[in-house]
C-alpha cells in the first residue's frame, strides 16, 4: 500500500477509526458518499435533543467502524474470512445508506415513490461499482444477502447488525438520552458463527437484553417522540402540497433544480433520477421552505414558516384511534383560525399510526449458541427478559393539529 493510503478520523464516540484499504479511501472520498455530511441522522429530533445534530456520514463511519471490530473478533474465533470478503462486508456497510432522502426517514418513499432507501443504497452502488470495474461486486451481493456466507449480510442487515449498534450507541450519545446506551464492545466480543450463521454465546444474553431494551425506549422517546412525529408530518403535508399546486399548472420553484425535479410529475420516467439525487441534501429542503414562507397559497406559507420556526403543529399519542368527532371539530376550528377550506384545512389536521415491534422473531432471530451446542431464540430461553410479551408490536395512533395559542 502506498504512502497516505491510511488515514485515521478521530470519531466523537469511538475515538480513532482506521481506513486502511485504497478502494476505502476512493469511495469517501466520493461525491455519492461526501453528500451523507449534508444529511441529518435523526431528522428533526434535534428540534427536541438540540444535540442530535449529527450527520449520516458520522453514522456510516462508526458502523464500518464496528464492522471492522466484527470481521476482527470473529476471524479471532477462527472463523474463515477471506480478505475479499471482509472488504466487501466493510464496503456493504460503509455504503448502506447512501441511498437516504432529506432528513433520512422523514421522506422516505415521498421523494422517490414506491422505492425505499435500500433500494437507492443498492442502485448506488450498483453505478459505482460499473465505474469501477466491478470493485463492488462482493459487496453488493452482501448487501443484497446473495453472498454464500450468511452471516456477513447479517452484520449489514439484521436483528444485531453493526448498523443498529452504532445508531442506537451514537444517538444516545447526541441526544443525551442514556437508555440507549449499549454494551456494543461487549456484544461483538460475544459474537460468533454457527452453521454459516451468525449468533450470540449464551455469556452474552444480557448484553442482547439490553441492546433490545434500548432500542424500544430509543424509539419511543426519541425517534418517534410526539414533537418529532409533528415535524416529521408536517415536511410530509408541504411537499404533497407543492406537488399538489404543480401537478395543477402552478409554478413552485424551490431554489434547487435537484429539488424541483423531484417535485415534477415526471419522475419515474427520467434517466436522470440518480444524479439529480445524489445533489439533494437538507439544505435543498431547508432553502425551499424558506421560499415557500412568502408563498400566496397559505397552506404552503404557513406550513413552511412554522417548520421554519419550530412552532409546530401539536401532537397526540394514543393507544386507540381518534375519535371523529374530535377531528372534524380540531378541523373545523383550523379552518376558522387560517379562514381556509375544509379541504385545506386537512393539511393541519390529520391523523395516522406508527408500530415498533422490540424483537420480530419471525423477522430475523437473535440466536444463542449454548455451550452444549443447542441453539434457541432468545425470546425462547428460561428467565429471559425478552419473552414473548415483547414480541408483539406496540402500535400508537397519533393526532397532528393546529392550534391559536
Amino acid at each position: 500500500m502506498g504512502a497516505g493510503s491510511q488515514k485515521i478520523i478521530n470519531d466523537p464516540v469511538y475515538g480513532f477509526i482506521t481506513i486502511d484499504h485504497p478502494l476505502i479511501l476512493e469511495l469517501i472520498r466520493n461525491p455519492y458518499y461526501q453528500r451523507l455530511r449534508r444529511i441529518q441522522q435523526m431528522g428533526f429530533a434535534n428540534l427536541v435533543y438540540p444535540g442530535a445534530v449529527h450527520t449520516r456520514l458520522h453514522h456510516s463511519l462508526g458502523a464500518y467502524h464496528l464492522m471492522c471490530n466484527a470481521l476482527a473478533t470473529l476471524k479471532g474465533k477462527g472463523i474463515s474470512i477471506t480478505e475479499e470478503e471482509e472488504l466487501g462486508a466493510k464496503v456493504a456497510i460503509l455504503l448502506h445508506d447512501v441511498g437516504h432522502g432529506p432528513f433520512s426517514h422523514a421522506l422516505e418513499n415521498m421523494l422517490i415513490e414506491n422505492l425505499d432507501h435500500e433500494s437507492v443504497s443498492l442502485r448506488i452502488m450498483q453505478l459505482l461499482n460499473q465505474k469501477m470495474s466491478g470493485a463492488l461486486d462482493i459487496a453488493i451481493a452482501i448487501f443484497t444477502n446473495r453472498y454464500p456466507k450468511k452471516f456477513l449480510h447479517q452484520l449489514v442487515s439484521g436483528q444485531l447488525d453493526v448498523d443498529r449498534m452504532d445508531y442506537l450507541n451514537r444517538d444516545s450519545f447526541f441526544t443525551g438520552v442514556s437508555e440507549g446506551v449499549i454494551g456494543y464492545d461487549r456484544i461483538i466480543h460475544m459474537l460468533t458463527v454457527h452453521e454459516g450463521e451468525l449468533m450470540v454465546q449464551e455469556k452474552g444474553i444480557y448484553s442482547i437484553e439490553k441492546f433490545l431494551v434500548a432500542r424500544r425506549l430509543m424509539y419511543w422517546q426519541v425517534y418517534l417522540h410526539k414533537t418529532v412525529v409533528s415535524a416529521e408530518s408536517m415536511l410530509v403535508k408541504i411537499i404533497q402540497r407543492a406537488r399538489e399546486k404543480i401537478s395543477i399548472g402552478e409554478k413552485k420553484y424551490s431554489g434547487s433544480d435537484s429539488l424541483d425535479f423531484f417535485l415534477s410529475p415526471s419522475l419515474p420516467d427520467s434517466p436522470d433520477w440518480l444524479e439529480a439525487f445524489g445533489l439533494l441534501d437538507d439544505n435543498d429542503i431547508l432553502s425551499a421552505l424558506k421560499i415557500w414562507m412568502k408563498e400566496k397559497d397559505p397552506v404552503l406559507s404557513n406550513l413552511s414558516s412554522m417548520l421554519i420556526n419550530r412552532r409546530l403543529l401539536k401532537a397526540k399519542l394514543q393507544a386507540e384511534p381518534f375519535n371523529n368527532t374530535i377531528v372534524n371539530n380540531l378541523l373545523k376550528e383550523a379552518t376558522r383560525i387560517l379562514n381556509i377550506s375544509a379541504s385545506d384545512a386537512a393539511y393541519f389536521v390529520f391523523t395516522g399510526e406508527h408500530t415498533n415491534t422490540t424483537y420480530n422473531p419471525t423477522d430475523e432471530k437473535i440466536n444463542i449458541l449454548f455451550k452444549d451446542g443447542t441453539v434457541r431464540d432468545i425470546s425462547e430461553v428460561d428467565n429471559a427478559l425478552i419473552h414473548r410479551s415483547l414480541s408483539t408490536a406496540v402500535k400508537k395512533f397519533y393526532i397532528c393539529y393546529l392550534t391559536g395559542e
